[in-house]
């Protein structure tokens, strides 16, 4: 008997522990409630997260699209390299008058001529050009297209745009040289 005994006692043990496992799995509405809470607050946030991930993608792309279309479109705008004639000025020696150096662009709102001669005013300009009417009429120049040094002792005309300067009365950038006379003199002093 003793084994029939012991077979019920585990056959009751069994029951007994299914019967705590239901209880333990079944959830109150109340845990259920929370249960589904949880479930929909992290799915919400992975889509919240989706969204997010998706939205800075685009607003990346659109910003290196952007960027790309301004750069093509000021490209075309602006002085091209091809426009500009970055020529190496021959020696002294080799220039003739009509010789034109620089930019083929012929739009400069400002223009001068007299002697070319090197040297600025305290740091402003790498070359002056010398005009009749003394000191006051000097144009201080400094040029981004050519180097001006090959063409001291010339009498030029000059086109560029004019700069305010600290010292200098009148700062040009030169954009434009022509060369008018090889063999020029500095003007007298006034």
């Amino acid at each position: 008997m003793k084994k029939i005994d012991i077979m019920e006692d585990i056959e009751n043990k069994a029951v007994v522990d299914d019967e705590l496992l239901l209880e333990h799995n079944q959830k109150s509405p109340e845990q259920e409630s929370i249960l589904t809470t949880n479930i929909k607050k992290d799915s919400s946030m992975r889509n919240t997260s989706r969204l997010f991930i998706v939205l800075t993608i685009i607003a990346v792309l659109s910003g290196v699209g952007t960027g790309f279309g301004s750069f093509k479109l000021f490209a075309n705008k602006s002085t091209s390299t091809s426009d500009l004639a970055l020529q190496e000025l021959p020696s002294a020696d080799k220039l003739s008058v009509g010789d034109t150096f620089g930019s083929k662009d012929e739009s400069f709102k400002d223009s001068a001529e007299g002697y070319l001669e090197i040297g600025g005013l305290d740091g402003e300009g790498s070359h002056k050009l010398l005009r009749p009417g003394g000191a006051s009429q000097t144009v201080y120049l400094t040029s981004s297209v050519t180097d001006l040094s090959e063409l001291a002792g010339t009498e030029v005309k000059v086109w560029g745009e004019t700069f305010k300067g600290q010292k200098a009365g009148w700062l040009m950038d030169v954009g434009r040289v022509e060369v008018l006379k090889v063999d020029a003199e500095s003007p007298a002093e006034e």
